[in-house]
């Protein structure tokens, strides 16, 4: 390299440091500038839903479910309780919360029966043989036969009927050779003994008077309906030979029947004698019919968990056949107490909670009751002890008072924002350990011995149709669901007619389930959009799971459960997926990821 070229990199150099040296000493010579500092507290937003998610501006969405993000009000809570949160007016508003006042009101809930039709055993009678002897002819040689009282049931040949009947025609004779002053009282006992045994034979007073006057005995005893009914059971064959006491026939009045029904341990604090039932045959679901409670059994079936109701029903019109399985549904009312309510006592009224109120976890539940605070509402987490659930509502055993007000939408939200904060949930036990589970009025679990394959394989395709629905309802697709819509109602009344063959018990189950998803099922397939079909489509979901929880079938795949916090206004909806990923059907495309996974049922196949 040259002398020149050397000047020339080292002038290349020396330029920005001489620059930079420049603008130090001028930095030391100027006048020095105060630094702005914004002593404002910085603001963060998140998502009510995903409360994950924190950011720095409001002008952006939720990465997961794209809604509108909530100021996170971090220095208006000082001075409250770890279960307590403080909301500003406007934060109220973008939650949509809603409150509801805790009151006292009678509540009425509509209690699920099924059983069946069966004879009203004090109207039923066995025809026996008062003698032995041999059955030469049966008048009645079939079951089912109607019979007026009087009728010829059977004819009998017996030695004994022959020297009984000749017995008293003796006697007769002598006392009339005695005439009436020389008969002695030995002899007129011997003719009232002879009549006694004739009617312990079973003769009656007609027979005995013409056998009196001297009519031809007759070596047969017809034997004769002791009142009008039907042959329900025929014991004996033409030409046996029966002893005395054997049983020839079964009868029974069916004017008057029982129905016999099963209900659950959880379901007997809503039942009570002299309640009127209404329920239907469910080989036509279009007649209905109306009974009291005749008895309840003061013991539990240990295996099914259910107690017998008897019900006494009128059956003049002869619709009822024992046998027969029904549906029945009772009207109750509970009293503050916990008692059936009588119209016959005053009573005063339960307190009661709209049941959209409560969070249920395990076995707690939890409500937000709203408190006036020093400047804006405060939302306090209470853990609250409930009574069964009627309708709408839930009775209230502790932990709330008549006149407080308890937030009815947003619940979760105003939970998720504690957790925000780094505030424990009130969702969660003291440890975390419980779970979130169904309310406390769902149908309990039932232990099935066997379930019929045909049923088995008739939920498999219920479930599988189901999912395709879910599948075209997240994907917008108004015409595929329609179609889907048909699937799953052939696929429903398909184990409906399978469930006959269940247990009684299991059907009690199935039918407080059937109903429901049957009637969501009716209502899409006269739906002409998605968003008629979406708002049936949240019940058949729900009863769906239940069905998958409580009756087993072969599952090839995990089952999950989702729910949408944002449906139906921050009400909140459920479905089923198979997928991890989050397919809302529901808002489809609009807010597709929107949801999280709650539950699963079944294994993997790995």
């Amino acid at each position: 390299m040259s002398f020149k070229q050397f000047r020339l990199w080292l002038l290349v150099l020396l330029i920005p440091v001489a620059f930079g040296l420049g603008m130090m000493m001028r930095g030391e010579d100027s006048e020095p500038h105060e630094a702005y500092v914004d002593e404002s507290p910085a603001q963060r937003w998140t998502c009510a839903m995903h409360p994950q998610i924190i950011l720095p501006s409001n002008q952006q969405q939720c990465p997961i479910c794209f809604m509108d993000l909530i100021l996170l009000e971090e220095d208006s809570q000082s001075g409250l309780n770890p279960n307590e949160l403080s909301l500003s007016a406007e934060a109220i508003a973008l939650a949509d919360v809603g409150t509801s006042t805790v009151q006292r009101r009678f509540v009425s809930r509509q209690v699920h029966l099924v059983g069946k039709v069966s004879v009203d055993e004090t109207l039923q009678r066995n025809i026996t043989a008062r003698f032995g002897g041999r059955l030469d002819r049966l008048h009645i040689a079939s079951t089912g036969v109607r019979v007026k009282r009087g009728m010829k049931l059977a004819e009998i040949y017996s030695p004994e009927i022959y020297s009984a009947q000749a017995e008293l025609q003796t006697a007769v004779k002598a006392l009339a050779a005695a005439g009436e002053d020389g008969a002695s009282s030995s002899v007129r006992r011997l003719v009232d003994s002879a009549k006694k045994r004739l009617r312990l034979l079973g003769l009656d007073e007609i027979q005995i008077a013409n056998i009196t006057e001297g009519e031809e005995i007759n070596e047969h005893l017809t034997v004769v309906a002791p009142f009008d009914g039907v042959v329900i059971r025929r014991e004996a064959t033409e030409g046996q030979y029966v002893k005395t006491g054997s049983v020839l026939y079964a009868m029974a009045d069916l004017s008057s029947v029982w129905v016999t029904l099963e209900a659950y341990e959880r379901d007997l604090q809503w039942l009570r004698m002299g309640q009127t039932v209404q329920f239907s045959i469910r080989s036509n679901p279009g007649l209905q019919f109306s009974g009291e409670i005749l008895f309840m059994d003061p013991v539990l079936n240990e295996k099914t968990r259910t107690v017998e109701v008897r019900v006494q029903v009128n059956n003049d019109d002869g619709l009822l056949k024992p046998g027969m399985l029904v549906s029945a549904q009772v009207q109750a009312v509970l009293d503050a107490s916990g008692l059936p309510v009588d119209l016959g006592r005053v009573a005063q009224p339960p307190l009661v909670v709209p049941a959209s109120a409560p969070l249920l976890t395990g076995r707690r539940a939890v409500v937000y009751v709203k408190l006036e605070g020093e400047k804006q509402p405060v939302y306090q987490g209470r853990v609250v002890q409930l009574g069964p659930r009627a309708g709408d509502f839930y009775l209230v055993s502790d932990g709330l008072h008549e006149g407080e007000e308890v937030v009815t939408r947003g619940a979760f939200k105003i939970d998720s924002a504690l957790q925000i904060l780094a505030r424990p949930s009130m969702m969660m036990a003291p440890g975390g350990s419980d779970t979130p589970v169904e309310n406390q009025d769902d149908i309990p679990s039932f232990d099935l011995a066997s379930v019929p394959e045909e049923f088995q394989h008739g939920l498999s395709r219920l479930l599988d149709a189901y999912l395709v629905l879910q599948k075209n309802l997240a994907g917008d697709d108004n015409t595929r669901s329609a179609v889907a819509v048909i699937e799953v109602n052939d696929a429903l009344a398909s184990v409906q007619e399978q469930s006959a063959q269940l247990p009684v018990a299991a059907i009690m189950q199935w039918d407080a389930l059937y109903a429901p998803m049957n009637r969501a099922v009716q209502t899409m397939a006269r739906s002409t959009d998605l968003a008629s079909r979406r708002v049936s489509f949240e019940p058949l979901s729900d009863n769906l799971w239940l069905t998958l929880e409580h009756f087993t079938f072969p599952q090839r795949k995990v089952v999950r459960r989702f729910n949408c916090p944002m449906a139906f206004d921050n009400k909140g909806a459920d479905w089923i997926q198979l997928g991890k990923v989050t397919n809302n059907p529901y808002y489809g495309d609009m807010m597709l990821r929107c949801g999280s996974e709650i539950a699963t049922l079944g294994q993997d196949e790995n």
